[in-house]
This record gives C-alpha cells, structure tokens and sequence, in this order.
C-alpha cells in the first residue's frame, strides 16, 4: 500500500498554528515549475514569498494537488496557484518559526530521484533566510525555520 503524500496535511497543522498563535503565515515557494502561477516581478532567485493570511489572502485552499488563493498586488487583483511540490516552507513572519521542506521535481518526486524514505523537514539555506528577512521587516532579529514536532 503507497500512502499519499503528508505535505498538505502538515501545511494545514501548521497554518492553522501559527494562526493560533496570533501570528502571520507566510508560504515560500519555488517558482521554477512551469505549473505554478505567481506574479513574476516578485520572484527573486526562482523563490516567492507570500502572506497566506487570512486578510491578504482570500479563499486559500491547500489540498492535496496545491495551494491557492486570490491576492492584491499593486492593487490588482491575481490567483495564485502552486502545486504542493512547489511548496517549500511554511512559517510564521514574526518569529520564522514553522516547517520547511525538499524541494521536489515537477512530477513531485525528490530532485535526486524516489527514495525509498520521505523527505525530512529540513533548514531553508541561508540564503532564502536573508531572503525571509528582507520580507518581514516587522522583526528586527534574523529570522529562522523551526521544525514544529
């Protein structure tokens, strides 16, 4: 038996987290995947950082294929898409604490090929951190991924 992946079910824990904690969740995300759908004057080295909460985001929808929802950038309207393989963290802007994962081939495999062991959470390389930064000015530390057991 091949279960699916747990990806969108830990993306939801941990959206639902840092809610609970009264704090912002931003989503990294890679876009190199030709299927994800992100305004492109935002994407900086191939990665885009976005605030899913719930009042800059509307109808967000992580299921087990992606993550959707309408934005305002510029003060025009947009859908973004991404396919959960194109997900590679989720985190609070205020603390950066949340998880982080592999970034995965467009078919949703790992870059180096199926393993036979899911991919462990992992740190974001630093320099998608000076990148976490440089979006959430509201912190004056240096922001850093936290596994969330």
């Amino acid at each position: 038996m091949e279960f699916t992946s747990n990806k969108p079910y830990l993306l939801r824990a941990i959206y639902e987290w840092v809610l609970d904690n009264e704090a912002t969740p931003h989503i990294l995300i890679s876009a190199l995947n030709p299927q994800v759908d992100v305004p492109q004057q935002f994407v900086d080295d191939g990665k885009i950082i976005l605030n899913v909460s719930p009042s800059a985001a509307n109808n967000l929808l992580i299921d087990n294929d992606g993550v959707s929802f309408s934005a305002r950038f510029g003060g025009k309207p947009y859908t973004i898409y991404s396919p959960i393989g194109s997900v590679l963290a989720l985190y609070a802007s205020e603390t950066g604490e949340g998880m982080s994962f592999e970034e995965e081939d467009f078919d949703g495999t790992p870059p180096d090929g199926p393993d036979d062991k899911p991919p462990s959470p992992k740190s974001v390389p630093d320099s998608n951190v000076r990148s976490l930064k440089q979006a959430s000015n509201k912190s004056k530390k240096r922001p850093a991924l936290k596994v969330v057991k």
